[in-house]
């Protein structure tokens, strides 16, 4: 449940930060779909072994992509070849876009770090 939830609120971050045009952009959904698969936990190593799929070299980024591809699919009707350009072409900026977390918190200390971090972001550069 958590997963899902943190899904979905990485969108509404993104409809708040970005005006994300999720009807007409494919490239906006894209882009929300990678940061909301990137940092919700859908690709955990946990979620990938009981989907049974392994790997080791890049193996968190093609889950990614995979992932953002079966979202697409299944809130548009497009093919699934403009899907793949749509994520490929946003996929580095996207992929590396780790807000609001500054990391990806692949477990729920690692989460509670990176909340804590958010709070602080600004004390640290307000004497400068």
């Amino acid at each position: 449940m958590n997963r899902v939830v943190t899904h979905e609120l990485i969108h509404a971050f993104d409809h708040c930060r970005a005006h994300v045009d999720w009807f007409t952009n494919v490239r906006h959904l894209a882009c929300s779909e990678i940061r909301a698969a990137n940092l919700s936990g859908d690709c955990s190593l946990v979620n990938e072994v009981f989907r049974l799929h392994f790997g080791l070299k890049q193996h968190h980024q093609t889950c990614v992509r995979d992932r953002a591809i079966l979202s697409i699919l299944a809130v548009r009707n497009i093919n699934k070849e403009v899907a793949q350009k749509a994520v490929d072409k946003v996929f580095e900026s996207c992929f590396n876009d780790l807000e609001p977390f500054g990391r990806i918190p692949h477990n729920k200390t690692d989460a509670k770090y990176a909340h804590r971090d958010f709070q602080n972001r600004d004390r640290y550069f307000s004497n400068i």
